[in-house]
């Protein structure tokens, strides 16, 4: 009888080094895949936390393949990238903050990678994400991974449910430090290797390096505050994003963050920390898993999750017509941002995810 195929996205670090190693225990056919992003690190620069996608890191999964022994296929993902940095830049220039992690998991690593598991003959998918999956009488579950630190299921919000419902997550289980012992153990050279934070389209670390080629920082403008007063002006509205504090550039009593941002004239709206608040957000593009709602259902108690650091905010959730939803939060909620991903919890369990397309917040931007 022959061994059920699974391919395994390998980043080159050592959660998805890992995922590979407890597969073939548990009796899977084994075969790695990278992919290839095509974006070259500057001359000269050494970015060791640059993202998962780099020459270093290519080098990286290739090694772990072999010394697992099992084949490895190097996947040309530039087009696919090329479309995701073009959604960054249309984001940033629509006054938005993007989520291009979300993206690639919707589209590259789990959508393109789906593909290439059809073409080969692999009847599963697995990544070395923290978080859980299970199949119940409803559907496929999602869940937070059992270690808090680093679970990692919001970014998972936007994949459809019938890939998930082929896709293997064998260390969702793990803390961290088991992860890298199995990776020591098993005399991986990625074992201590650090994780990578930044994007991985960006080698400098800036995202304004980003914006840049793609044309510029867009509109010129003021800054203003919540009153409609003048405090400064800038170069370029898609240089900031909603919640930022640092690199304003303006003298002011109290620390000020954006709150809102106009493309059309490139005004920039700042306010004080608790003006930060957002009351409510506009859903669009509702994405369930094992969790079936009709227009007008609403439920309270939930934990909603908008951005990838751990932890949440309670909230209450409105279904609406045309995957649409509303979410309100129980207290205002500090620099919700639109364009952004948000994760709806029960509990551990991940009922559904969507996008930010409007959020109110406390403060109410007076008329020109």
């Amino acid at each position: 009888m022959s061994k059920p195929r699974v391919l395994v996205a390998l980043s080159g670090g050592v959660d998805s080094s890992v995922a590979a190693i407890l597969l073939q225990e548990q009796g899977y056919d084994v075969i790695g895949a990278f992919l290839r992003n095509g974006v070259q690190s500057p001359p000269g620069s050494c970015r060791p936390r640059q993202g998962c996608c780099s020459e270093a890191d290519a080098r990286d999964a290739a090694l772990v393949a072999d010394s697992l022994g099992i084949p490895f296929h190097s996947l040309d993902m530039e087009s696919e990238f090329i479309k995701i940095q073009a959604y960054f830049r249309e984001s940033y220039a629509d006054g938005q903050t993007p989520n291009p992690c979300a993206v690639c998991n919707r589209d590259v690593k789990f959508g393109a990678l789906e593909s290439f598991a059809d073409a080969i003959g692999a009847e599963f998918l697995a990544t070395g994400h923290y978080a859980r999956i299970a199949t119940t009488t409803s559907g496929v579950t999602l869940q937070r991974g059992m270690d808090p630190l680093k679970d990692q299921s919001y970014v998972l919000f936007p994949v459809p449910e019938r890939i998930l419902a082929r896709t293997l997550l064998p260390i969702g289980e793990l803390e961290k430090s088991t992860t890298r012992e199995i990776a020591r153990k098993a005399g991986l050279r990625v074992a201590e290797k650090p994780d990578s934070q930044e994007i991985c389209f960006v080698p400098t670390g800036d995202y304004k390096d980003c914006l840049l080629e793609g044309g510029g920082l867009g509109q010129s403008g003021r800054f203003l505050n919540t009153s409609g007063d003048v405090l400064g002006e800038h170069g370029g509205h898609m240089g900031f994003t909603r919640g930022q504090r640092r690199g304003l550039g303006i003298a002011w009593k109290e620390p000020l963050y954006v709150l809102d941002i106009d493309p059309e004239n490139g005004d920039v709206r700042v306010g004080t920390r608790a003006e930060t608040g957002c009351t409510s957000v506009q859903l669009s593009a509702l994405n369930c898993f094992g969790f079936r709602a009709s227009p007008g259902d609403s439920m309270t108690g939930l934990q909603v999750q908008y951005r990838s650091t751990p932890g949440g905010a309670r909230a209450s959730l409105e279904i609406q017509e045309g995957n649409r939803a509303r979410v309100f939060f129980d207290q205002p909620a500090d620099s919700v941002n639109p364009g952004q991903g948000i994760a709806i919890y029960q509990g551990d369990r991940m009922l559904a995810g969507a996008w930010i397309e409007r959020a109110e917040f406390s403060f109410v931007a007076p008329t020109a």
